[in-house]
Parts: C-alpha cells; structure tokens; sequence
C-alpha cells in the first residue's frame, strides 16, 4: 500500500510538472484560445494590411481565432509597449512596422519598450518600397513638377506621416534635404487617416508603403508621382522611380514583421514561425501582396533578431544623418 501510494505521489508531481513545462504547453496545449495581433496604427494602412494578409489563414492553420487588434497612438509607442508587458504565452502578438520598431528607439528616449530585450523575434512578413502620393488638387503630376513646385511656393506645401519618426517621417525630410526644399510635416496617427486627408485635399504629399495608395491611384482618386524602388511596381507601371525622373540615391523601404514578448516560449515562437512561413510561401498570398505592392519575405526567428539589430544601427545612422527630430 505504501508502494502504491509513493508511486501515486510520483506520478502526480510529474504530471503537475509537465502541465508548467513551457514546452509541454506549446507542444501539446497550444493554442487553446484566440490569439491577438496588436496592430500600433490606425485601420487602413500597410502594417494593417500585412496583418490582414495573414489573419484568416494563420486562423484556419492553429484551429484558433485569430484577431487583429489596432492599437495607434504615440507614433506606435502605445500598441508596442502594450505588446511588450503582455504575457510572453504567445496569445498578444504585435505585427511592428519598421518605422516605429527600429526608429523610434532613437528618437525618443522613454518609449516604453526596447525593441531587442522586450521582444521574441517571430517572422519577417512583407517589405514594401515607398510611393510618393499627393493630392488630386495639386497641380503636378511627376516628381520634377513636385519640386518645382515647391521651390516656387516655399513654405506652402505641407506632407504627412503615419507619425514622428516613422519612415514616411524619414522619408519627407531626405525629400526636403535632397531637393533644398521647405515642406511642412503633419504627422498622424497611422496611415489610414492620412490618406483620407490625402483624397480630401487637407495635405499635399504622403510617401508611405504601396498598400496604403495603390487602389487609390489606379481609381484616380490620388496622383503617384513616383517610387522609392530601384524598379517600377507591377501595380502602378505607370508612375517612374525617383531615380528615373532624376532624384538619385532616394531609396527606402520599409518591412513588417511578427514579434511576440519577451520569454515566450521557444517552441510557441517556432509554431507560429512556421505557420507564418507556410502563409507566404502561398500563391495566393503572394498574388495579393504583390498587387499592393507589397513582397512577402521569409525569415527564421534567429534571421529576424539578427536583421532588426543590424536595421537599428543602420535607421540610427539614417535619422542621424537627416538631423530628424520630434516636432
């Protein structure tokens, strides 16, 4: 009987054991409940639309719902930093726009969050060149015509921004370096809002990512003057490259990617690395990132710390450079 008991006792304490295994969760419990994406903008935007592109897929593929979450604010601070204390159990994700995950650090000096030591890198998911939209009142209709008409009427135009430090943020001012120009930045709360002001003629300029713009160029309802890319975009063939139309050297791009918090659970980080990877690999999913503009990119967790690190470095230098600072 003491036998008995003793072994009874054993299995027990494994048992109990292996429930508070991290591993064993992941492995054999997880998901068992709705997973979050925290989106930190606005509805309407490019880091909305990745974490659209994948929403329903990576739904079906866990057997669990899958939400999206928008969290704008502070120029991404609060939905980041929201991500950042959730509970590393791999059920509050953030899908971070490189703007705000490798900018932000060196633009402000509480934000909340620290984009390595607060994070699991989980998956690289879209990278997108920037266009330069304006308004459909504005007189131009390709870049040389933008910059002569800024040249002569300084101070008059003004461009906008998914918020201070973003890439668009970034982007504007090389623009106003580069063509010794004076444009006037009003930074939003995400790129939804901008473009809606965009349409509306309340803002002259918006260099942000394709998803945002495409559909409404190709309806006419914005003009595309040009692109950051090395190569026009399949989606919009008819608006030249800022190289093309003589403005060498203005390159950018942006990406999005998923990252969980900090102490998550490895095998949780590789699961859904691994649903994510098998997302984009898709036809489907490729066919409708590439008509926003917008190319899918796959990563592992390890190829994601290291390319954020490297990023954080290069976008210091980058703002730096273009002497940005918080308005």
């Amino acid at each position: 009987m003491q036998r008995r008991y003793l072994l009874a006792q054993l299995a027990a304490l494994s048992g109990a054991s292996l429930l508070a295994s991290p591993s064993a969760f992941a492995q054999g419990k997880y998901p068992q409940r709705p997973i979050t994406l925290v989106v930190p903008t606005a509805p309407g935007g490019s880091t909305d639309f990745t974490a659209r592109l994948v929403v329903e897929p990576l739904s079906r593929a866990l057997g669990q719902p899958v939400v999206v979450e928008n969290k704008p604010g502070a120029s991404g601070n609060i939905g980041n930093a929201y991500v950042a204390r959730a509970k590393p159990d791999g059920y509050t994700l953030l899908v971070s726009y490189s703007g705000y995950h490798v900018g932000n650090p060196h633009l402000f000096k509480q934000s909340g969050w620290d984009p390595v030591k607060d994070f699991a890198p989980v998956a690289m998911m879209t990278r997108a060149p920037q266009v330069i939209a304006v308004s459909p009142k504005l007189p131009v209709n390709n870049l040389r015509e933008l910059i002569a008409y800024a040249k002569a009427n300084p101070g008059k135009l003004n461009y906008a921004s998914s918020g201070n430090g973003s890439i668009q943020h970034i982007a504007g001012e090389l623009l106003k370096q580069l063509t010794g120009t004076f444009i006037t930045h009003i930074p939003y709360r995400g790129s939804g809002p901008a473009v809606q002001d965009l349409m509306a003629g309340q803002v002259d300029i918006f260099i942000t990512t394709p998803a945002g713009v495409v559909s409404q160029i190709q309806g006419g309802k914005l003009k595309g003057i040009a692109v950051t890319s090395a190569q026009r975009l399949a989606s919009l063939p008819g608006v030249g490259t800022a190289a093309e139309q003589g403005l060498k050297g203005y390159e950018l791009d942006s990406w999005f990617a998923l990252f969980a918090p900090a102490g998550t659970p490895a095998d949780v980080v590789q699961v859904l690395n691994t649903e994510i990877n098998r997302i984009l690999a898709s036809s489907e999913i490729r066919r409708k990132a590439g008509e926003s503009g917008t190319d899918v990119e796959q990563m592992t967790p390890q190829q994601l710390g290291d390319f954020t690190k490297k990023e954080l470095v290069y976008w210091g230098k980058v703002i730096q450079g273009a002497k940005i600072t918080l308005e």
